[in-house]
């Protein structure tokens, strides 16, 4: 779910399948080495086929080989998308930030878990790229410096599409009830603003968090999507009012 959401809409689909592809257990072997979790992900990404002939490059090449036999990694049939993204949201620096999140936090899930405000779930997840994508976007291109830290905004993403799911999952699995604190991270998060929360707003809703807007989201997929106006209050509401 983690790698699904960092690749956001273009790329969720072809982050989800490398993640399929790689064996948690073989990824964890790696923590000790930010750059070889990174090796790791950019050669099953295919993002190594034609790399450059900068240095970073062909260390990331000569570290794929190695892990690629030591693993008996099978080829992989990932592909991963540029167009229509940001440089910032390009999947390199995605994967690199991705990488580095475990490097720094190889406790990463027991973190989540008791991680109970949304500051420090910001304090949590705010990593940067390994050096190299500090002037780079993609392989052997150099482009003007920038530290390329996690966003709060792609943060509260990565909380309402991941970690607020996963906190409700674990909670249930061991008879926990922590809807309250889920709630309150609900709270804590801006209202989105997307093609559905808008046409909301047009019609004089207030939405004053993400608790207000994933829901209207909600009700706009299982609802109108489906046409399921006489299960829902607000569509028989509508019907049968004179």
């Amino acid at each position: 779910m983690l790698a699904k959401n960092f690749g956001l809409k273009i790329n969720a689909i072809a982050f989800e399948l490398l993640a399929n592809n790689i064996p948690f257990s073989m990824f964890r072997r790696e923590f000790s080495n930010q750059l070889s979790m990174e090796a790791l992900l950019f050669g099953q990404s295919n993002l190594l086929n034609n790399a450059s002939e900068d240095l970073y490059s062909k260390y990331l090449q000569r570290e794929y080989m190695y892990l690629k036999q030591k693993y008996n990694l099978q080829d992989s049939f990932v592909k991963l998308h540029f167009f229509r993204l940001r440089p910032s949201n390009f999947p390199t620096v995605r994967l690199s930030q991705f990488s580095m999140l475990y490097f720094q936090h190889k406790s990463l899930f027991s973190k989540i878990i008791s991680s109970k405000t949304i500051s420090e779930l910001y304090t949590l997840f705010k990593v940067s790229t390994a050096v190299y994508w500090q002037n780079h976007y993609v392989l052997g291109k150099e482009s003007v410096f920038k530290e390329k830290f996690l966003s709060n905004s792609f943060i509260d993403l990565l909380i309402l599409n991941t970690i607020i799911p996963l906190k409700y999952a674990y909670a249930k699995s061991i008879g926990v009830d922590n809807i309250e604190e889920l709630l309150d991270l609900y709270k804590a998060i801006k209202p989105e603003v997307n093609s559905i929360t808008t046409k909301f707003k047009k019609l004089k809703l207030k939405m004053n968090s993400s608790l207000d807007t994933q829901s209207l989201i909600e009700l706009k997929n299982q609802y109108c999507n489906k046409n399921n106006c006489l299960q829902c209050e607000i569509g028989n509401k509508l019907l049968y009012t004179n």
